[in-house]
């Protein structure tokens, strides 16, 4: 209807809106970056000036480096791509101790802060979606360390005294540690992570577990309880443990095996790569669209160097089938994007049932009709087909024709 119409309309644009107002955003702190290719932890949005020019990959700088990276492997912008390049390379040359993260100058890369803080702790989750695999491994190893030695990871560690932070002794049930075992685990289904977090379980049992839920630890030394539970335990923490087991068994859940491949938000919310997100000016042109007749050049190289693994695998378990920090840093050139790519909405090509991800038909079709349906569905990745029942109960419903269809779709496409 012509109603419908103009809310979907109405709804396009305010995306637009929200999306140039947001891109821009991430423009505007790239570009206050130092000459080094640094942000950061505090600016003055109002005069662009920074007002604590610590650069590292923990407090307050942790999301910038993450949606970097999720944005573009979400929408398909290159430009995302771009400034995560950039960002990545530096934070490897500047703030990187192999194992260890230290907080520099970000115009002198002078050391500020030999320390470890518990949120730098989803960094190896990330370089595992990036392809970085071996730093991953190291960095989580020497994380993990900390946790094994006080039960918690503190919120800061001394590096150069070895010992807990003065001031920075709790330990608020954070995830991250929990979050890159299970990406690091995914990656490689090295039994080691399995083993990492059975002992984030029984710490979180025996030293967090209190009469109505988990409190906090204030001191990560002697175990005090404090009375305080946030709402990220149950939503990350908990969730990434989960997740971490369940795939020991097997796939079978939604973010592994569901209709569509999913990124995590900072928070742990799932978010699936659907159609409906796509940006139109690439007409769905990011990997796993349904859309085969438009295909940017810059998927068309993700896909030829197996960037994003095997569609049949795991969501994102292909790092260790091709991924790598130099094919996907290296996947973009040396030059910023040439689209604005600033708005996403509805792609024109694509039929409600392929946006949704499952193909409709009806039972009292001929033979030939549901034959031509489904030839027309394979194009669409999801293997679920809805059988809908009539809207007239009085129509007939030819059982003889959907068997022939049976037998002939399984003649055809074995194992389908």
């Amino acid at each position: 209807s012509t109603l419908s119409y103009l809310n979907v309309a109405h709804s396009t644009l305010l995306n637009a809106v929200f999306e140039q107002v947001t891109k821009n955003a991430v423009r505007g702190l790239w570009a206050c970056r130092s000459k080094l290719n640094l942000v950061g932890a505090h600016i003055n949005v109002f005069t662009g000036e920074w007002t604590q020019k610590d650069a590292g990959i923990g407090t307050s700088i942790d999301s910038f480096y993450e949606y970097l990276l999720k944005a573009f492997l979400l929408f398909g912008d290159e430009e995302y791509l771009f400034m995560f390049q950039e960002a990545y390379v530096a934070a490897m040359r500047y703030l990187f101790t192999d194992p260890w993260y230290v907080e520099v100058n970000m115009d002198s890369a002078a050391i500020v802060w030999p320390l470890f803080n518990s949120l730098q702790a989803f960094w190896p989750g990330l370089q595992v979606l990036a392809g970085d695999v071996d730093p991953a491994i190291r960095t989580h190893a020497a994380f993990y360390g900390v946790w094994k030695r006080y039960g918690f990871t503190p919120e800061g560690y001394n590096l150069a005294t070895h010992s807990v932070q003065q001031g920075q002794k709790s330990y608020p049930l954070r995830p991250e540690l929990a979050e890159s075992t299970y990406w690091l685990y995914k990656a490689t289904r090295d039994s080691r992570y399995l083993d990492a977090g059975r002992d984030i379980v029984s710490s979180l049992q025996y030293g967090a577990r209190c009469p109505c839920g988990y409190c906090h630890i204030t001191d990560v030394e002697d175990h005090k309880q404090e009375d305080h539970m946030e709402s990220f335990f149950l939503a990350e923490t908990v969730k990434y443990l989960w997740l971490l087991f369940d795939l020991a068994v097997g796939p079978d859940n939604l973010v592994e095996n569901g209709p569509y491949q999913y990124i995590f938000s900072t928070e742990g919310h799932l978010l699936p790569t659907t159609p409906q997100i796509s940006l139109v000016h690439e007409n769905c042109s990011y990997y796993g669209s349904n859309c085969k007749s438009h295909n940017s050049s810059l998927r068309q190289e993700l896909l030829s160097r197996n960037i994003y693994g095997k569609r049949h695998e795991a969501n994102g378990s292909g790092v260790d089938k091709g991924w790598g920090r130099n094919v996907l840093l290296s996947a973009l050139p040396d030059k910023s994007s040439s689209g604005s790519a600033l708005v996403k909405g509805l792609c024109q090509g694509l039929t409600h049932e392929q946006m949704v991800g499952v193909s409709y038909f009806k039972p009292y079709f001929k033979t030939e009709d549901i034959r031509f349906v489904y030839e027309n569905s394979v194009s669409c990745q999801s293997n679920v087909f809805v059988i809908a029942s009539s809207a007239n109960p009085s129509e007939p419903v030819n059982n003889g024709s959907l068997e022939e269809l049976n037998t002939e779709l399984e003649n055809q496409s074995p194992g389908r």
